[in-house]
């Protein structure tokens, strides 16, 4: 029984709460349980409050069963069952659906147990991990620290080409110390170690893996189909460690890269549950009886990316010039429709514990953008790449377009379709758009996306001093200190990286008022992606 049913247990007993929650079970009314209260001598106003709160345990209890059917923004012949080469949210998704790692991230995004049952250090470099026992792979091989010392130690190999290989570089060793205990080393201090292997990349995988169609993990639900580009097909594991999850029998997961069809696809019936909802099909979505919204705000955002080493983003006058330009209230309020917050070109957004608030806030200034764009000598046309695929990347581009003319500069909009987008075009236009999912941590951004050697450094930035300080805030155990440590990388980032980051954006889910178990988690829509597990169906 869940939290609900628990106090309903205390109110009236754990006799009573059996009997009434067994009435509600085979089909009961609250009217009944009321009758059931008074026939056993309660007083009408107190059998009256209980048997409401014993309705609404029952409504909050979990129900095994049942089949979803789920459409996220993004589907592609890339879609992978690799955890080291998870990109984008369908692969984060799926992923999160067959595997689990050491450790999970909860709502206020703080490392919790998982495959390790405990974790500890004394130092911040050297880890301590303790494996939790009768924990077996979707095959039946039982979980060993072989399969995590392979998983963790395989984003260090080239030949891997791993998304997280960048993160996992600070990791000096990773050794079986113990029947089920595995040590990990770092090179130097990083006490937020735990948050970076409960991130989806660190999923565990069988010793020798290289093959991952089948999606062979520990997770809550089997690959029944994967079908790249198409759909993805999911069973319930029987065998999942945690009692009594998952809840569903089998979850069909597809992108569905237009926002109207995907909205269409849900209220339609086709859809019981849909990420990325455009802000203006919200009030569609709530006025239609039986669907509802699950808005989560968090560090989601989509940048106007100028490479340096490129195009005109050679130029620092053009990159500051294109700053300036950005009507970050227009676009919060046109664009997203008040469902983010307004950012700085920088990537640590209000909620994070690092974001720093006295950073002055670039204005939008159109004389000044002209300024820059004359000293830069820009002529022509500027080809400007956007899709859906970057979320709000076309609108955001069309206001800067707007605004560009007044100035004297010609941006021309080239509109990719979502399908291949990541693959094609994102880091490869001298000016483009990306989407960045949440990160759990400020080293974790950073370090992705704006170390010099990073594969995700969007605009090329290379900054000697940042990468210093980067590996300095990591092992600074003293809180006021590293806040400044990561004040100066926000700063540096806002001054001189060829990033604009006019918004921070929520996430916005739509689905069926019967799917239950949804809360924001602010590592992304969908439940920071960890939907599966959690959710059922209240038919």
């Amino acid at each position: 029984m869940n939290d609900s049913g628990n106090e309903f247990d205390k109110l009236v007993g754990p006799g009573e709460s059996l009997r009434v929650m067994d009435l509600l079970k085979r089909g009961a009314t609250r009217r009944d349980v009321l009758a059931m209260l008074l026939a056993g001598g309660m007083q009408a106003a107190l059998a009256g409050s209980l048997a409401g709160v014993a309705a609404t345990a029952h409504a909050e209890t979990p129900k095994r069963g049942g089949r979803i059917r789920v459409a996220v923004a993004t589907a592609a012949a890339s879609d992978t069952l690799d955890p080291a080469k998870q990109s984008n949210q369908s692969d984060y998704v799926r992923c999160n659906m067959v595997y689990n790692g050491l450790t999970s991230l909860d709502r206020s995004l703080t490392a919790r147990a998982a495959l390790a049952e405990s974790f500890n250090t004394t130092d911040a470099k050297t880890w301590i991990f303790t494996l939790r026992k009768g924990v077996t792979f979707h095959d039946g091989k039982a979980l060993s620290p072989a399969d995590v010392v392979y998983s963790i130690m395989r984003h260090k190999d080239p030949a891997t080409v791993s998304k997280a290989k960048v993160l996992a570089e600070q990791i000096e060793s990773v050794k079986a110390t113990g029947p089920n205990e595995v040590t990990v080393v770092l090179t130097s201090p990083n006490a937020d170690l735990p948050v970076i292997l409960g991130t989806f990349h660190f999923h565990i995988v069988k010793d020798g893996t290289t093959d991952f169609s089948a999606g062979i993990g520990t997770g809550p639900y089997k690959i029944k189909e994967f079908r790249p580009g198409v759909r993805t097909l999911v069973v319930r594991n029987a065998a999942y460690w945690k009692p009594g999850k998952p809840y569903l029998d089998e979850i069909e997961f597809v992108g569905i890269a237009d926002d109207s069809a995907r909205v269409n696809a849900l209220l339609s019936g086709g859809m019981d549950l849909v990420a990325m909802v455009n802000p203006r099909a919200v009030a569609r979505v709530k006025s239609t009886p039986g669907y509802a919204v699950l808005v989560t705000q968090s560090g989601q955002y989509s940048d106007l990316i100028m490479r340096k080493d490129a195009g005109p983003g050679t130029s620092p006058d053009f990159l500051m010039g294109m700053k300036y330009l950005q009507d970050r209230e227009q676009m919060k309020k046109a664009i997203a429709l008040d469902y983010a917050v307004v950012g700085n070109d920088q990537p640590i957004d209000p909620t994070n514990r690092f974001f720093f608030k006295d950073l002055p806030q670039r204005p939008f200034d159109p004389e000044k953008a002209k300024f820059h764009f004359r000293k830069a000598g820009v002529t022509g046309k500027v080809p400007v790449v956007t899709s859906p695929a970057a979320l709000y990347s076309v609108e955001i581009a069309m206001v800067l377009q707007q605004t560009a003319q007044r100035v004297g500069l010609d941006l021309d909009i080239k509109r990719m379709p979502a399908d291949g987008y990541w693959s094609n075009h994102w880091l490869n236009s001298p000016v483009g758009f990306g989407n960045v999912n949440p990160r759990p941590s400020a080293d974790t951004i950073l370090t992705q996306f704006f170390k010099s050697d990073a594969p995700w450094n969007e605009s090329r930035w290379k900054n000697p001093k940042f990468d210093q300080l980067l590996v300095a805030a990591r092992g600074e155990t003293d809180t006021a200190k590293r806040k400044q440590l990561y004040a100066d990388m926000q700063t540096m980032i806002h001054e001189d990286a060829g990033i604009g980051i006019p918004l921070f954006l929520a996430s916005i889910d739509g689905h069926s008022s019967k799917l239950k178990g949804l809360s924001p988690i602010p590592l992304g829509g969908l439940m920071g992606y960890s939907f599966a597990e959690n959710v059922w169906l209240d038919a």
